[in-house]
């Protein structure tokens, strides 16, 4: 059975005395049969661990392409494996549109968190103009092309995809359910094409784009959509908790 899980991207949010707060109100909380992680600021990751170890997954929201080096202002994977972080978030779609992070570039992120024996959340998505030219498919082939499918059966199990319409990233709307599972089912094809049906029924595939209390619900209750990765939502621990609530 695939993991439920609701996860929260925090961005570049929260000051120390907000995010210890925000910790303190989500460990609270617990949602049976659904699995959280969050992924704060690299300078939030101790916070998070010190209040929600026992009952988060605890990720960074990136990571260097090299392992170490004179490369001032990078986070190794290793570094953040050190700390007690389970994940990595790779690929999100302001990483490749304000850093111009390509899909090779983001192969070699991903190399590295696998070879530090750290799980990926690996993020994909179409822009609007891509969308209504048709090239959903297309492009979503192609990240997962570029980036993911070098990996074995045994590597790619290791991660889970989080599809995001870049169209619906902040700006209120989402994809109707039912577009959004057409999506993931395409997405979910497209592995067991490349690998087998156990990788592809074996991967979680999150939907993250504008999910929120009120369409939560709707969304997960798609065949092929397995939680959410989640924005501004989960910076408000009460709606943060209504949404894996909607499962």
């Amino acid at each position: 059975m695939r993991m439920k899980l609701v996860a929260g991207n925090w961005k570049m949010n929260l000051s120390k005395d907000q995010a210890t707060s925000l910790c303190k109100r989500l460990k609270e909380e617990q949602v049976e049969g659904v699995s959280f992680a969050v992924y704060p600021s690299s300078i939030h990751i101790p916070l998070a661990i010190q209040h929600l170890r026992d009952t988060y997954y605890i990720g960074a929201q990136n990571c260097a392409t090299e392992e170490y080096g004179a490369f001032t202002g990078e986070i190794s994977a290793a570094m953040i494996k050190s700390y007690g972080c389970d994940s990595i978030l790779i690929g999100h779609s302001e990483r490749r549109k304000l850093f111009e992070e390509t899909n090779a570039t983001l192969m070699q992120k991903v190399d590295t968190a696998l070879a530090a024996e750290i799980h990926v959340l690996f993020c994909i998505g179409e822009t609007l103009e891509e969308r209504e030219a048709g090239r959903t498919e297309e492009v979503l082939s192609q990240q997962l092309n570029q980036s993911l499918f070098h990996l074995s059966s045994e590597e790619f199990l290791k991660i889970s995809i989080a599809y995001e319409p870049v169209w619906a990233i902040g700006t209120g709307k989402a994809a109707t359910p039912e577009t959004a599972q057409e999506t993931h089912h395409y997405i979910r094809e497209t592995i067991r094409k490349h690998y087998s049906d156990e990788v592809a029924e074996g991967t979680s595939i999150l939907y993250g784009g504008s999910v929120k209390p009120d369409n939560a619900k709707e969304l997960f209750s798609q065949e092929d959509i397995d939680g959410g990765l989640i924005g501004g939502a989960s910076l408000k621990a009460d709606d943060f908790i209504e949404i894996a609530r909607s499962f």
